[in-house]
């Protein structure tokens, strides 16, 4: 008989911990009421494929996510990867934000061994809840030498994601996530995880933020485009910190006249300037809609404004340099 592997479980509240008063009821209930020890009982047969830990990190709605978890988060992956004994880590999130903590993650764990993020769109108390199901999936996928160099992957309604793709496409769909334009990875299936394709881009441990010692990250924005937008919100991004500001324009990110010369302000202030999309999918061109090599911006390739945010955090940790940091957009 096979070793079985040795899986960490890592909580941070969200829907998978989430209980109601009625069975029936999967919008209006609490998040984050059950503990990373619970949600283990309630699911015994993850016991049967792996030696199981857990521990709580937080307990949360992931909406309230925020960068000194992250950080805490990613060193607490980092130094149970490194113990020998260790095979495999599994988070429990919301899926709110899930996504981009996927990505952090992506891109400062400094291991070979699977991460994976797993949560739930329905709360445990439900009668459909496919929190339980999606937990063992986690633990599979964390437990499969076929997982092993992804980089951290999200698992899903049987599906597995890339962090870099991945993102939540419904608001109460079981399948929410997606990976638009570009696709899942591969699926589990009769306790196998069977993949199809490699996840994109440097990530792990051919990222250059993996080994990097990241004390704190930087104040980054996102601000939206539609028809008839002014400048108020990127002028009241760039007078309150702001270090970046992702634009989620319209179409191939295009920018109307006032939005571009306010861009322009912020950017001879020293603030960094990505042009992403709100499209949801696609490649954002440079030089496409708005002439980036004349006002210095950088585009964010096909990741949409979230994870292009969770991109610059990373990069203005190490530079401020327009043309190394649209290369880190390329390259991961």
């Amino acid at each position: 008989m096979d070793k079985l592997p040795n899986i960490v479980i890592l909580a941070t509240g969200g829907t998978i911990a989430g209980v109601a008063d009625s069975t029936t009821t999967t919008v209006g209930y609490t998040s984050a009421a059950l503990t990373v020890e619970t949600l283990i009982e309630k699911v015994p047969e993850i016991g049967e494929i792996a030696n199981i830990s857990g521990k709580q990190i937080i307990q949360i709605p992931s909406q309230d996510m925020n960068n000194d978890i992250w950080l805490e988060l990613g060193t607490k992956v980092n130094e149970l990867l490194s113990n020998p004994d260790v095979d495999g880590v599994v988070i429990t999130h919301g899926t709110d934000t899930m996504e981009e903590t996927a990505y952090y993650l992506h891109l400062v764990v400094n291991s070979e061994k699977p991460v994976v993020v797993v949560g739930a769109m329905r709360p445990s108390t439900a009668m459909s809840a496919d929190g339980p199901n999606n937990l063992y999936d986690a633990v599979v996928l964390a437990g499969s030498s076929n997982a092993r160099r992804k980089g951290v992957l999200v698992v899903m309604n049987d599906t597995i994601y890339s962090a870099r793709e991945v993102t939540k496409s419904s608001t109460f769909l079981a399948d929410a996530f997606q990976a638009p334009g570009l696709g899942a990875l591969g699926y589990i299936q009769s306790n196998v995880a069977h993949f199809y394709k490699e996840p994109m881009g440097n990530h792990t441990v051919k990222s250059r933020f993996a080994t990097a010692l990241i004390k704190g990250l930087p104040k980054v924005d996102i601000a939206y485009g539609y028809a008839n937008v002014t400048r108020v919100a990127i002028d009241a991004f760039a007078a309150h910190g702001s270090k970046g500001i992702i634009y989620a324009g319209t179409g191939n990110g295009s920018l109307t006249r006032d939005v571009t010369e306010a861009l322009c302000d912020a950017r001879k202030k020293g603030i960094i300037v990505v042009r992403s999309t709100r499209v949801g999918s696609g490649l954002v061109a440079r030089n496409g809609e708005v002439n980036d090599d004349e006002m210095d911006f950088i585009v964010s390739n096909t990741l949409n404004p979230q994870k292009a945010r969770i991109l610059l955090l990373l990069a203005l940790t190490q530079t401020t340099d327009t043309k190394e940091i649209q290369q880190i957009f390329y390259d991961y």
